[in-house]
């Protein structure tokens, strides 16, 4: 889909969606949920939040459609909402990760 393509209504969601994930600690959830689906203790405990924190923000996530939760027994596991979600966050860290030749030649008088 273009950007042209989109009404107004969905501009304001995407931005509201790049908005939540623009959190440092909204972005670790995210990427803790990428792979498999995860309990709001491990989240927690992986990432040395406490558990109010991130159910707080697992609510927001959710609710713009970036996560999905799946309940087992008496436990909520989320996960991506979608392949969507997972390859924007995916390709953005790789873009973030990948070192370009002409990114070494802007840092080569630095110290």
């Amino acid at each position: 889909m273009r950007e042209s393509e989109l009404s107004e209504d969905q501009v304001v969601e995407l931005a509201e969606m790049f908005r939540l994930m623009g959190d440092p600690s909204r972005l670790k959830i995210i990427a803790a949920c990428l792979h498999a689906p995860i309990s709001v203790s491990d989240i927690a405990t992986k990432l040395g939040l406490s558990q109010p924190l991130v159910s707080h923000h697992l609510r927001l996530l959710r609710a713009a459609r970036v996560l999905r939760a799946e309940r087992r027994g008496k436990q909520i596991f989320y996960a991506a909402a979608d392949e969507h979600v997972r390859h924007v966050i995916s390709d953005m860290a790789d873009h973030v990760c990948e070192r370009l030749p002409s990114d070494l030649d802007d840092t080569a008088g630095e110290t």
